[in-house]
């Protein structure tokens, strides 16, 4: 599957309209044989398939090659801002599974009761709401008008260290991460919702009801064992919305992150750091279904014998 990918987005890539040389291609003081050392340099002189297979190559020492627009090397790049977005993503992960988890088996445990309606209209505001708007809207209101977050950046203008230091990191993260939160609940809230209503209607919890188990029990060894395994599995195919989304918002909240550097680089054609990341996120894409998968044979032994 990742040499399906490489070959795809690697095709893609060069298929794109203009290139980095393509400006200096319009500038009457670069001359044609300057043009063409610097893509001997980088190896654009070549074949497709042969600048394919010397980029493969390299791929499995973890070099990605050269930036264009830098110089420097695409794998210390990547891996200089590759934690801040994962740590941004497995953080909003872990509340979307969570709060969802709740308000989804509690908006069907309260079925056409106020507390339903209520739960059904966040998770419609939260799915319909684009991630970039609501980002704009937290940076007027709680830094601008308010002044409780900063708004953009990573660190604070004063030099810190330690605890202090991952404090200030938090406080800087805090508005993306929540917008990542808010607009990533929606549909999980409606997946969990009609899961949990579907449980609710089988055979086995009208039985377990009538052997008069209290509410924790039911929730404890039917509702809850039912519902893990399917949210398990949309949450490994849910973790690429989330790492494109923060490319989004490290954009605009000026966040040094992969998904800011992918985003630059795709504004000024800089393949190598292009397809090291598009590589990169499809890796870490292909190990949480791996992490799903083994979730779930984990949690349904019986999953083995199949």
């Amino acid at each position: 599957m990742l040499l399906i990918i490489s070959i795809v987005s690697f095709l893609a890539i060069h298929a794109a309209p203009n290139s980095f040389f393509g400006a200096g291609e319009l500038n009457p003081n670069m001359t044609k044989e300057a043009i063409a050392r610097l893509k001997a340099i980088y190896g654009l002189d070549k074949t497709l398939s042969q600048q394919y297979f010397d980029w493969v190559v390299n791929i499995f020492s973890l070099n990605f090659g050269i930036s264009f627009v830098s110089g420097a090397d695409v794998s210390s790049e990547i891996f200089k801002r590759l934690p801040v977005t994962l740590s941004m993503n497995i953080t909003a992960l872990i509340f979307v599974f969570t709060i969802s988890l709740y308000l989804g088996i509690k908006s069907a445990l309260n079925y056409e009761k106020k507390q339903d309606y209520i739960i059904r209209q966040i998770s419609l505001v939260s799915f319909s709401m684009p991630s970039f708007y609501l980002a704009l809207l937290f940076i007027i209101f709680f830094a601008l008008k308010l002044s409780w977050f900063p708004i953009a950046g990573l660190h604070s203008i004063e030099a810190k260290t330690g605890f202090a230091n991952i404090l200030d990191m938090s406080w800087h993260l805090a508005l993306p991460i929540t917008v990542m939160i808010f607009t990533g609940l929606g549909s999980m809230i409606i997946y969990v919702r009609s899961l949990t209503l579907e449980i609710l209607k089988s055979d086995y919890y009208y039985f377990a009801l009538s052997r008069g188990l209290s509410k924790k029990q039911l929730l404890r060894f039917y509702i809850l064992p039912n519902l893990l395994p399917p949210i398990i599995t949309l949450l490994g195919l849910s973790l690429p919305g989330l790492i494109g989304g923060s490319v989004i918002l490290e954009s605009i909240f000026g966040i040094e992150g992969m998904g800011q550097l992918f985003f630059m680089s795709a504004l000024s054609r800089d393949y190598p750091v292009i397809m090291g990341i598009l590589m990169i996120t499809a890796f870490l894409t292909l190990a949480g279904n791996i992490l799903a998968d083994l979730l779930l044979l984990k949690l349904n032994p019986y999953m083995k014998r199949g």
